[in-house]
């Protein structure tokens, strides 16, 4: 049998690109994860709300991210909730810049035996319509396209 390797779902529903997220869904395009932060006292907030939780400011705006994280979670889905549709992984990503963020997502290009909590990743973009929806790759994996994902990271986030 040839190895398996989850994708993802053949269809997916997409976001409303309303004004509060549309940064996050969008930002793929440029190859970069962005996040909402709090310009008082640098929280960054997922998912974006208008006050910052830890010091209740409205200065908050969308910032990038470097698009690196540890799986801190997962599980594999067998069932075919589409006719047809690959098994896939669900998972709970931190963010390397503050931990307690985290991002519910797909795992690609990875086997799902090969899936361990802790595992580095990094953001990778499958582009639909206007979205641009992270998913994660283990870190160190080609940096070419993964079954329609952009493979993108930004080596350069504040």
């Amino acid at each position: 049998m040839p190895p398996m390797v989850a994708n993802g779902p053949t269809l997916r529903l997409l976001p409303r690109l309303s004004d509060d997220v549309a940064f996050f869904w969008t930002s793929g395009a440029e190859g970069v994860l962005r996040l909402l932060r709090c310009h008082t006292c640098g929280f960054f907030i997922h998912p974006p709300g208008p006050v910052c939780p830890r010091c209740l400011s409205r200065d908050l705006g969308p910032e990038e991210v470097s698009g690196r994280g540890r799986v801190e979670s997962f599980t594999v889905n067998y069932q075919q909730w589409i006719p047809g549709s690959d098994p896939y992984i669900l998972a709970w990503v931190s963010i390397d810049e503050q931990p307690d963020v985290r991002l519910t997502t797909n795992l690609v290009g990875v086997e799902p035996d090969d899936v361990r909590v802790g595992l580095p990743v990094r953001v990778v973009f499958e582009h639909n319509d206007d979205v641009w929806i992270p998913l994660f790759t283990p870190d160190g994996a080609s940096d070419g396209a993964v079954d329609g994902a952009t493979a993108r990271v930004s080596d350069d986030a504040s």
